[in-house]
């Protein structure tokens, strides 16, 4: 279940890096990002500057990966480094903030994107988007639950939805620029801000483009696959990186060789706008590439946070029973299952800009925190094998970086950050009552052991075949944390 059957040799890293990036948030991000910036050509230097930033993150992620070679990323790395509850207080925001809350942003723009033909002059329905939203996550996760050969296969064919979506933009973009069409990208009005940005509301920005940026550090869940990960982890960071940054970069200027800042700003689906404006008759197109990746990119978090899921349980920081696969598909339903759960009750309650900025605090959260325990380990092993060791310039820039960002997005957005920061902290008394407190009452055990027996009884599932040896009768320590 947990590792794929193929090597994973540069070329396939560089895929792998580049098609977890680029994904639906380049359709949902340029509007947020515009909106803070203030300015097209503002806007555009912190997509830039966004690339940039990953690229550090992702050359710290590099060294840890080859140092610590456990698949799990900054959920490994962490627990490794500062111990259990830093560890699970990653794990917890990732399973109840991070991963639900991806999900609820894509699939909204899912719902956005196939309902907007149909309401041309005015924004789709808060219910039916809501709606669509619920149901294209729940048919999802039965795939995911039903066959992970279906849901890899969707993942592949999907995939081509955004590629087409975004090539598509780029050449009718570029088009229009030889054509002349370039009026809002003149340096005398590409800095005419709408508003003056404050250094708050540039921090916003930052945290819009770092949500379309989102998965630049995947490779480090695979990485005990990675085929000479020494000299193919850094050379898949400088390809995959940079390719990406000249894509969003090309597509947002795409975006603004046709619509105006203001335009652009009242549309509720950018790309079908765009689309609208310049491909006449075959404007369908758009929405359709669009529905298509983020349709894909749903699947994508889907798989990818089950399998969080079972490593966190694997570890007894989650409730075993998600650790737990179906016995005949193979598949993580009890994880699957509560990263459904989670995400419907986001969809309820969240609105889509407020939620990017909500998860982007709180994905800077975990990277800082990672790369702050490169540091410490650091410090505390150096005689530690690093096959890749980066110059100490580069955490520690990001760490400033990292520092200003929180700092100024916490003082121009305290109820959205702050909320995200006191849900992670509610991870504190958790750990302690459910993993650190190992003499629990026998009533309490008994009952951990009815709830995951039921459980199993109703998914049908059973622990992997590799894990039988660690499991032995549910009434033991790992069962009951």
């Amino acid at each position: 279940y947990e590792k794929s059957n193929w090597p994973t040799t540069l070329t396939t890293c560089t895929i792998i890096s580049s098609g977890n990036i680029i994904g639906s948030g380049i359709f949902i991000s340029p509007k947020g990002v515009l909106e803070h910036a203030g300015s097209v050509g503002l806007s555009l230097i912190i997509w830039v500057c966004g690339g940039g930033i990953c690229a550090l993150g992702s050359m710290c992620y590099a060294e840890l990966g080859v140092t610590i070679p456990k698949s799990g990323g900054d959920y490994s790395y962490v627990t490794e480094i500062f111990g259990g509850l830093v560890g699970f207080l990653l794990l917890w925001s990732a399973v109840l903030i991070m991963y639900p809350t991806t999900l609820a942003v894509i699939a909204l723009t899912f719902s956005n994107y196939v309902l907007q033909p149909a309401f041309q002059n005015c924004l789709p329905p808060y219910v039916a988007t809501r709606l669509l939203a619920t149901i294209c996550v729940m048919f999802l996760t039965w795939v995911n639950c039903y066959s992970v050969r279906w849901a890899t296969r969707i993942q592949d064919v999907f995939t081509i939805g955004k590629l087409l979506a975004l090539v598509l933009i780029i050449v009718v973009g570029l088009v229009q620029i030889c054509k002349g069409h370039y009026e809002a990208l003149k340096p005398s009005v590409a800095f005419e801000f709408l508003q003056e940005p404050s250094v708050g509301q540039v921090a916003l920005a930052f945290l819009q483009a770092s949500f379309a940026y989102s998965g630049w550090n995947f490779l480090n869940y695979v990485t005990e696959e990675v085929v000479e990960p020494r000299k193919n982890l850094p050379r898949a960071i400088y390809i995959s990186i940079p390719l990406v940054t000249l894509v969003y970069t090309l597509t947002n200027i795409a975006y603004f060789s046709s619509m105006t800042p203001e335009e652009l700003l009242a549309s509720n689906a950018v790309a079908v706008t765009f689309g609208e404006k310049l491909l006449g008759m075959f404007s369908w197109v758009m929405p359709i590439s669009v529905a298509l990746s983020t349709f894909g990119g749903i699947n994508g978090y889907l798989f990818t946070s089950s399998r969080l899921c079972f490593s966190g349980a694997r570890e007894g920081h989650l409730p075993y029973l998600l650790a737990m696969i179906h016995l005949k598909n193979c598949t993580p339903i009890p994880a699957l299952l509560v990263c459904c759960s989670a995400t419907i009750i986001i969809l309820c309650v969240g609105e889509t800009h407020n939620l990017i900025n909500y998860v982007s605090f709180i994905n800077f959260l975990s990277y800082g925190v990672t790369i702050a325990g490169l540091l410490y380990f650091r410090k505390k092993k150096p005689n530690q094998l690093r096959p890749i060791k980066v110059n100490l310039l580069i955490p520690i820039s990001y760490l400033i970086f990292w520092v200003v960002l929180l700092c100024f997005s916490l003082y121009s957005e305290p109820v959205v950050c702050g909320l995200g920061m006191v849900i992670m902290l509610t991870g504190v008394p958790v750990y302690f009552v459910g993993v650190w407190w190992k003499d629990k009452p026998k009533w309490i055990s008994r009952l951990v052991e009815k709830v995951t027996y039921m459980g199993q009884k109703v998914c049908y599932v059973v622990f992997p075949q590799e894990d039988l040896s660690e499991t032995e009768p549910l009434t033991s320590s790992k069962a009951t944390d």
